[in-house]
C-alpha cells in the first residue's frame, strides 16, 4: 500500500473532482489500497475491488449510510432508505418498494417523460442554443419522479435545490453538513404525507400510505419514519444521478462529434450509447461502506470499524477490465459497468434512469443533431453524492 505522499486522494478537493481520472489512475498502479489520513478513511479503486465490495453487503455495511461524511457524523437515518439499510430491514423495504415500482409502469412513463421534453425543449428551437442542465437535466428527472410520487409541480424544483444545496462541497474544502439537510428534507416530506392522507391519488406515496404486509408474522402498514425514508430516497436517488447523465451525455458527445453523428443517423445507437456514457461519467463516482470486519486487500489488513470508500468512475476506466477506457466508443460492449452497482443494492430506479437517458438523447437530437458547449457560460457542480454539471450551455445552429 503506498502512503499519501506518493498519490494523494481528497474527496472534497474541488480541483481533484473538476477530472479525478488521472488520480483515479494512480491509484490503480500505485496505490490500489489507499488510505487517506486526513478524513481516515480507506478507498480501492480498480474494477474487481470495488465490485467485491458492493457484492459483500456482510463485510462492507450500509447501514451507517453510503456517503463519506454521513458515516463519520452518525447522521441518523430514517428507516426505509435502502440505500443505507442492511438485510433484513433493507430486504423487507425493498420488496415493498418494488410492488410498487415496477417495470411496467416504468415503462408506461415514456409519452409523459417525452412530452416533459418537448415542453422544455420546443421553444428553444431556433433561438441559438439551450442548456442541458436548465432546460432538461434538472426538468424533466424531477417532473418525471415528482409525478410518480405525488409532489405538486411548484414545489419540486425546490426540493431539488434543497437537496443539492446540502451536499455541496465547500471550495475551500471539509466535509458538507448533511445532517442537516437531511432534516430539512424530512421535515419537507412530513408535509407532502399530511397532505396525501387526506387528498389520496394515483401515485407512489398514497399506496405506500395504504400498503400491507406481513413483518414476521404480523400484518402492518409502515410506519411514518418508513414513509419519510421512501419518499426522501425517492426524490434524491430518482432525480440527481438521471440529471448528472443528462449533462454528461451533452459534454461528452459534443467531445466526440463524430460517434455524435452516427446515433444521429440510427437511433438504435441510443441505447448502447447511454450505456458507454454511463461507464465513462459515473454520476455517482463513490460510494462508503463501514467495514464491519477485519479485511484484507493487497496484502494489508482494513480494520472492523474503519470507512472504506469504493471508487466507481475508477474501476469504470480500469484498464484491467476494459480496452481504452478512457476513449469514449459507443460501440463497445460495456454490459458489466459498475455504475448501477450490484447484489442488493443494484439500483432499483436503473431501468428508470436508462429510460430518461435514451428519451432525452433522442428528443435533443431530433431537435439538434449538433451543438458545441459554450464554456465560458459552462459551470461545474461540487457535490459529495454525484458529479456532473451545475450548467452546460450550448450552442446549436
Amino acid at each position: 500500500m503506498s502512503t499519501t505522499e506518493t498519490v494523494t486522494y481528497d474527496p472534497y478537493d474541488w480541483e481533484i473532482d473538476a477530472d479525478p481520472y488521472p488520480t483515479f489512475k494512480r491509484l490503480r498502479d500505485e496505490a490500489p489500497l489507499y488510505f487517506n489520513e486526513q478524513y481516515e478513511f480507506f478507498a480501492v479503486s480498480r474494477f474487481d475491488d470495488v465490485e467485491k465490495v458492493s457484492l459483500d453487503w456482510r463485510t462492507y455495511s450500509s447501514a451507517r449510510g453510503s456517503v463519506l461524511e454521513m458515516i463519520k457524523m452518525g447522521v441518523q437515518i430514517p428507516p426505509g432508505s435502502i440505500l443505507f439499510e442492511d438485510p433484513p430491514s433493507h430486504d423487507l423495504h425493498r420488496s415493498l418498494l418494488s410492488r410498487v415500482f415496477t417495470p411496467k409502469r416504468m415503462n408506461a412513463l415514456d409519452g409523459q417523460i417525452r412530452a416533459f421534453c418537448a415542453e422544455s425543449l420546443d421553444p428553444l428551437v431556433g433561438t441559438g442554443g439551450f442548456d442541458f442542465i436548465e432546460h432538461l437535466g434538472s426538468y424533466m428527472p424531477m417532473r418525471a419522479i415528482g409525478m410518480l410520487i405525488g409532489i405538486p409541480e411548484e414545489d419540486q424544483k425546490a426540493l431539488r435545490e434543497r437537496f443539492d444545496e446540502g451536499f455541496n462541497m465547500k471550495e475551500d474544502g471539509g466535509m458538507p453538513d448533511s445532517y442537516e439537510t437531511l432534516n430539512a428534507l424530512t421535515g419537507e416530506i412530513d408535509h407532502y404525507l399530511d397532505w396525501r392522507v387526506k387528498n389520496p391519488s394515483d401515485d407512489l406515496m398514497t399506496e405506500l400510505l395504504n400498503i400491507e404486509f406481513d413483518d414476521d408474522g404480523t400484518t402492518r402498514r409502515l410506519s411514518r419514519e418508513e414513509l419519510l425514508g421512501y419518499i426522501g430516497l425517492l426524490i434524491g436517488a430518482g432525480n440527481e444521478t438521471t440529471t448528472r447523465l443528462i449533462g454528461w451525455t451533452g459534454k461528452v458527445l459534443a467531445d466526440y462529434p463524430d460517434q455524435r453523428a452516427e446515433i444521429a443517423a440510427n437511433f438504435d445507437l441510443v441505447p448502447q450509447a447511454i450505456e458507454e456514457i454511463l461507464r465513462f461519467e459515473a454520476p455517482s463516482p463513490v460510494q462508503a461502506r463501514y467495514v464491519m470486519e477485519d479485511v484484507e486487500h493487497h496484502g494489508t489488513t482494513v480494520p472492523e470499524g474503519s470507512v472504506l470508500l469504493a471508487l466507481t468512475a475508477a474501476g469504470n476506466r480500469d484498464e484491467r477490465k476494459f480496452e481504452d477506457p478512457d476513449v469514449l466508443n459507443i460501440h463497445r460492449k460495456a454490459d458489466r459497468h459498475l455504475t448501477f452497482g450490484y447484489g442488493i443494492h443494484h439500483c432499483l430506479g436503473a431501468a428508470l434512469a436508462r429510460l430518461e437517458g435514451r428519451i432525452a438523447l433522442e428528443e435533443v437530437l431530433k431537435r439538434w443533431p449538433t451543438w458545441e458547449v459554450d464554456w465560458d457560460h459552462a459551470e461545474q457542480a461540487h457535490t459529495t453524492t454525484v458529479r456532473g454539471w451545475e450548467r452546460l450551455p450550448v450552442l446549436t445552429p
